[in-house]
């Protein structure tokens, strides 16, 4: 197994090729100029003997090199990449991406070197998990040429291969063993963790797998493997293991004309993981009589042929309510507190079609700040005079503790809507 070189960024850093204290290799950089292709990927841009890496976050392996791009809300905020990358990990938690509370979960450290090393380490335990408890069988139907005749002879078959050996029979038969499709996936997926790792803590589990787990033959792996896939009561407890072979799988990219700069995409946007960190942080504090919805989705234009126009805000408090509240979440390093104009333009476009008494942008930032605004009201007698819709920018400090960091969320948010929110879950 090779060394493994680990290169650690943040959002919106840029590696190139010929200056930099950290550089990338020619061949890297073809591998990561292929890999974008000519349509583009979002994870990063390309630029001048280089990548430029954008508001996604997680790791990027090619070959035996690690690229993990963690998040950062101020770069004047002095906080280690360790900080970071336990706030990413907590995030995904919170969220429910990276679900750490099964029984297989508890003996985790979480100490890897990146993300990518933690969903190795789960799955190795889940996998471990399975094999304990006994791997599930299943009825499957089989055929071919047998020497004994069980089950049902397919006679066409049977003279078109046998004609001239009378010792055998072409056979269908029904066989109960653990060759079936969850077992497929799951062997494919460790024999890509035995391929790709490059973490030597884990080499060791990762070859204990393979001799412990049955032989299977290879499969095609698709979107649609998966979305035909049914668990039960028998095969529920495959669901993390599913689900973490699915995300290596279909995010795995081999390099199909060297083969030594395979690359392994696990990225995640911050937008949407900070939009649903912000809905999750309130739904645990919300009061009963209080309703909460997230990506509220209503028409707003209809034309005369083609599909309707929709709006789409992040969070709506009360909807339908006299004190109605949108929220709209941004992940981004907002200068002076003053949002763009397309930004006041989308809010001012909830208020008016939500009938919403407050609406506020909520950006992450390095202090608690807050900055309140009125649209004009151009209904006056005066067009210059000030209405009573308040548009406000909420700038929320990250918190190296999550859960302090949800209560910070919840009390600052809590404040500025004027509702009452009370804890149904203790943290």
């Amino acid at each position: 197994m090779s060394t493994q070189h680990h290169i650690v960024v943040f959002e919106y850093e840029i590696l190139r090729t010929d200056r930099g204290a950290k550089r990338l290799t020619i061949d890297q950089l073809k591998s990561l100029q292929a890999f974008y292709g000519e349509t583009g990927i979002p994870y990063y841009s390309l630029v001048h003997n280089g990548v430029k890496f954008c508001e996604y976050v997680g790791v990027l392996q090619i070959g035996n090199t690690l690229i993990e791009v963690l998040p950062k809300i101020d770069k004047s905020v002095t906080t280690s990449k360790e900080s970071w990358r336990r706030v990413l990990i907590d995030m995904l938690h919170t969220v429910g991406v990276l679900k750490l509370n099964a029984p297989t979960s508890g003996s985790l450290k979480l100490k890897s070197n990146s993300i990518l090393d933690l969903y190795f380490e789960i799955f190795i335990n889940e996998v471990k998990y399975l094999l304990r408890q006994g791997l599930v069988k299943k009825y499957r139907k089989t055929e071919g040429n047998g020497t004994s005749l069980k089950g049902n002879l397919k006679f066409g078959k049977h003279i078109s291969q046998n004609l001239v050996h009378q010792e055998r029979f072409y056979i269908q038969h029904t066989t109960y063993d653990t060759e079936h499709k969850l077992h497929l996936i799951l062997y494919k997926a460790i024999k890509l963790l035995a391929n790709i790792n490059t973490n030597e803590s884990l080499q060791g589990a990762i070859q204990s797998l393979l001799l412990d787990f049955p032989e299977m033959p290879d499969i095609k792996i698709s979107d649609a493997t998966f979305n035909t896939l049914v668990l039960n009561r028998k095969t529920n407890g495959y669901q993390k293991a599913i689900e973490i072979a699915k995300l290596l799988l279909l995010n795995y990219h081999p390099d199909v004309s060297k083969g030594s700069n395979n690359i392994l995409a696990l990225m995640f946007d911050m937008n949407a993981l900070w939009e649903q960190f912000v809905y999750t942080s309130l739904r645990k504090h919300k009061n009963k009589g209080i309703t909460i919805t997230a990506q509220n989705t209503r028409n707003f234009w209809k034309p005369s042929n083609g599909y309707n126009s929709k709006m789409r805000p992040d969070i709506v408090l009360n909807k339908g309510e006299i004190n109605c509240v949108v929220l709209d979440t941004k992940w981004k390093n907002i200068k002076n507190y003053n949002p763009s104009p397309q930004d006041l333009r989308q809010m001012f476009a909830y208020m008016k079609y939500y009938n919403a008494k407050k609406v506020a942008l909520i950006y992450p930032g390095s202090t608690i700040k807050k900055t309140h605004g009125h649209y004009y009201d151009h209904n006056e007698q005066s067009p210059q005079s000030i209405g009573l819709e308040e548009c406000s920018v909420i700038s929320l400090p990250h918190n190296t503790n999550i859960r302090d960091w949800q209560k910070e969320i919840t009390f600052e948010i809590e404040k500025w809507i004027g509702l009452s929110f009370e804890s149904e879950t203790n943290f």
